[in-house]
């Protein structure tokens, strides 16, 4: 049962648990709330027995009644809110921790609204079904169960009047569920499309203004916004269409009671107690049903909230071992890989960049490099042939280990809204100040730190907003040298820096490679040329590798993409 609900709704081990315990106590609450009646019940049979004289008895039952439904409810609630926010806490932190173990190929299919919505809506939507309808609905198929052998058991004619009516209301509430679902289904990713919108337009502010296209992205946003609303009418016509006509099958039972309890009670079938009985049971569960039924309808809505969650949980991760690494050398043997299944971006790759030598990969915008760059450090896995590092396929060797020993740097800097300095330490997290002050040194961050109004004590908004592309870039590179990693995977690192920074990065890089395997993208081939191998990649395959030398010789696209390098330094606007 544990598993099934877990899986059904996507919870954790602790909210199945108490789930299980608030359904328990929900189908005791649903009995408690039936004292009531029976109170009722037993002072009519008193004051048509005409024994009520003493009425301190009545009184006790009657704070008793008050006691045992005070201690009760209020166990449900605390099992119902506290469990259920307890259990929004925990599904958040499962879902991050998934997300953590997730490859990088799971992201570049997912906008980061998508993500974002899953976390904080798709969790508020499940934390408001289980405080106010999961445990519910599980207790009331309890109670209904007892209650229908109860009745029917009492009388079966009247039982029947009251049970068969609320079968066939339930009947056609999971009938309809599959329209209901299909128009909430069509809603929720409505709203999902108007989200990553208007993350878009907020994100391209500057495009969007420095364009003149305020007007027109305006006019998108709110053609979007009814178009979603229209989609949401329609999603609520169609829930409230059923339950318009599914809520007057619920007066059924009280009018069957009336007019076959009449015709019972005066052929003497029944007494007056046992019609007035079945009346106020009738009334009581028409009551229950009625808000268990608008309970179904919160079920029905959140099973969009429930697969997306378990989409994320059963895509799969990228699996390895813990494994010690020694050698270095990456090898490349005939590599393929896609990005989607009708898009082949590399084909039959293989080379090996060494261990205390720099491999630059060069070649035409879109060739391959940087998709290689993300293979070699397992951001994404190949789908065929192999790479091995110290003489194991890194498919086997876990992600924890592989990363342990590699820095990246890639063109896209992520920064965080915290201080220079603890945007640093990511590189190394048990780094002191020092170190970290030490590698800001080396990626030629001081100059412009000192600057800064706190210096490394500054913080320097979302994403490094308050800062230049090239500082930002640097602090990528401090990133790095902190982290001080035998494997250097660097993409276009020179791409934001004058030619005084590049240069002097150079020269921190080379203070940095002994021992060390470096991979290296740049389309400035002039900073390449020294390099040990250089690696010429054409449409997704090695064309020719070689040193500079060698190259300029044998491979025809190498000799044009410097001899259109050397055109464009000499271009004058």
């Amino acid at each position: 049962m544990k598993e099934y609900l877990k899986k059904r709704l996507a919870l954790t081990d602790q909210g199945s648990k108490d789930l299980i315990k608030a359904s328990i106590l929900c189908f005791l609450t649903f009995f408690v709330n039936m004292f009531p009646a029976m109170f009722l019940m037993f002072f009519l049979d008193g004051l048509i027995a005409d024994n009520l004289q003493n009425s301190i008895v009545y009184c006790l039952i009657g704070i008793i009644i008050f006691v045992v439904m005070f201690f009760f409810l209020s166990k449900e609630y605390n099992a119902l809110y506290n469990g259920t926010y307890k259990e929004s806490e925990n599904l958040r932190i499962d879902i991050a921790r998934r997300l953590r173990e997730l490859p990088l190929s799971y992201f570049s299919k997912h906008d980061l609204s998508d993500l974002a919505q899953t976390i904080m809506s798709d969790v508020a939507g499940i934390e408001h079904a289980l405080s106010h309808t999961v445990a519910k609905c599980m207790g009331f198929i309890g109670f209904f169960i007892i209650m229908i052998i109860l009745l029917i058991g009492s009388n079966l004619k009247l039982g029947l009047c009251v049970v068969i009516p609320i079968l066939s209301y339930f009947a056609i509430m999971f009938l309809s569920k599959k329209l209901q679902v299909k128009g909430n289904l069509k809603y929720y990713k409505k709203l999902r499309a108007n989200s990553e919108s208007f993350q878009e337009a907020i994100e391209l502010q500057q495009e969007i203004k420095s364009f003149g296209l305020s007007d027109e992205i305006k006019d998108k946003l709110n053609k979007e916004v009814e178009e979603g609303e229209k989609v949401h009418f329609s999603a609520e016509i169609a829930g409230a269409l059923v339950s318009s006509i599914s809520s007057i099958i619920l007066y059924l039972p009280l009018v069957l009671i009336v007019i076959l309890g009449s015709n019972m009670l005066l052929s003497k079938e029944i007494n007056i107690l046992y019609f007035i009985g079945y009346f106020i049971v009738a009334i009581k569960i028409k009551e229950l049903t009625e808000g268990i039924g608008l309970n179904i309808v919160e079920l029905f809505y959140i099973d969009a909230m429930i697969n997306r969650i378990n989409e994320i949980r059963d895509f799969k991760t990228q699996e390895g071992e813990d494994s010690e690494i020694s050698n270095y050398d990456i090898e490349l043997k005939n590599v393929s890989f896609s990005y989607d299944e009708n898009t082949k971006v590399l084909d039959d790759i293989t080379f090996t960049a060494k261990q205390n030598e720099v491999t630059a990969l060069v070649g035409k915008s879109g060739c391959g490099k940087t998709s290689i760059l993300r293979l070699v450090s397992r951001l994404y896995d190949y789908d065929n042939g192999s790479i091995n590092i110290s003489g194991k396929d890194i498919k086997t060797i876990s992600t924890k280990s592989l990363f342990e020993k590699i820095s990246i740097v890639f063109q896209d800097v992520t920064l965080f809204n915290t201080s220079i300095l603890e945007n640093i330490r990511i590189g190394n997290i048990n780094a002191t100040d020092e170190e970290i002050k030490k590698a800001a040194k080396l990626a030629n961050c001081e100059e412009f730190i000192e600057k800064l109004p706190n210096g490394y004590d500054t913080f320097i908004g979302e994403n490094g907003v308050s800062l230049s592309g090239g500082e930002r870039q640097r602090l990528s590179i401090a990133r790095a040298f902190l982290k001080n990693a035998p494997i250097i995977i660097l993409d276009e690192i020179s791409a934001s820096l004058d030619v005084d920074n590049e240069n002097k990065i150079q020269e921190s890089l080379n203070k940095l490679i002994n021992n060390k395997t470096v991979l290296i993208i740049s389309h400035r081939l002039k900073s390449i040329e020294n390099v040990d191998k250089i690696v010429v990649i054409d449409n997704g395959k090695v064309e020719s590798e070689g040193t500079h030398e060698e190259l300029i010789y044998k491979s025809k696209i190498y000799k044009d993409l410097m001899e259109k390098t050397s055109l464009a330094e000499k271009f004058e606007y």
